[in-house]
């Protein structure tokens, strides 16, 4: 049986399943592109960009909701995440790339260790104590893949894509707390800073402020 053909859409994003992706689409290929999604009910792969190409794994988006439609084609949308998929071979006949891609889901199907998942739980509301930039939504905190809707708002891209190559819920969880056991002190002690930053770091401002 031949391998399926998806259009790709490379950007520098990392999408899961079933989590939401916004898209401002202003290039005329990718006008075509996702206004032949929008027509035909289908999906198109996102991939991620890197300055030496893109990954060779992604995962599938269907346009959920047009937000605003321009005069000019452009198009302010919501996308949300569908399948995941490696990369089999590249075709650049049309404007866009497009690739033959083989489905992959999780292999290891068994529920991960309650304590994986309420360990992830606690990190992920300690991370919603930091400002910065804001996530894509909340997570569906009852979502069989837990990682994924955690993980979303993350700005580490390169974690993402391992992550989403991961084929097993605990591993994933596993992965993702002991990133964010990491991740989250720095990020305190950035806040810190952020907050000390128009002081002496006595919490007086320095003279002449």
């Amino acid at each position: 049986m031949p391998s399926p053909t998806i259009p790709l859409f490379p950007l520098r994003v990392v999408v899961f399943p079933r989590t939401p992706l916004p898209l401002h689409i202003f290039e005329e290929r990718y006008k075509e592109m996702v206004g032949n999604a929008i027509r035909d009910n289908s999906e198109f792969g996102v991939v991620l960009l890197r300055e030496d190409g893109i990954v060779d794994a992604g995962c599938t988006v269907a346009v959920e909701k047009v937000l605003q439609l321009y005069p000019d084609g452009r198009m302010d949308l919501v996308a949300r995440g569908r399948r995941r998929f490696e990369i089999v071979a590249l075709d650049q006949q049309q404007a866009w790339l497009e690739a033959e891609v083989a489905w992959f889901d999780d292999e290891d199907t068994d529920p991960p260790p309650e304590e994986l998942r309420l360990q992830a739980l606690e990190h992920y509301k300690a991370l919603r104590t930091f400002s910065g930039p804001e996530g894509r939504g909340e997570p569906d905190l009852a979502d069989r893949q837990l990682s994924f809707q955690l993980a979303q708002s993350l700005p580490d891209l390169d974690f993402l894509a391992t992550l989403l190559r991961l084929r097993s819920e605990a591993g994933r969880l596993r992965e993702l707390n002991q990133y964010l056991a990491a991740y989250i002190p720095r990020q305190r002690a950035i806040e810190r800073m952020r907050g000390l930053a128009p002081t002496n770091g006595s919490g007086a401002k320095p003279a002449g402020l």
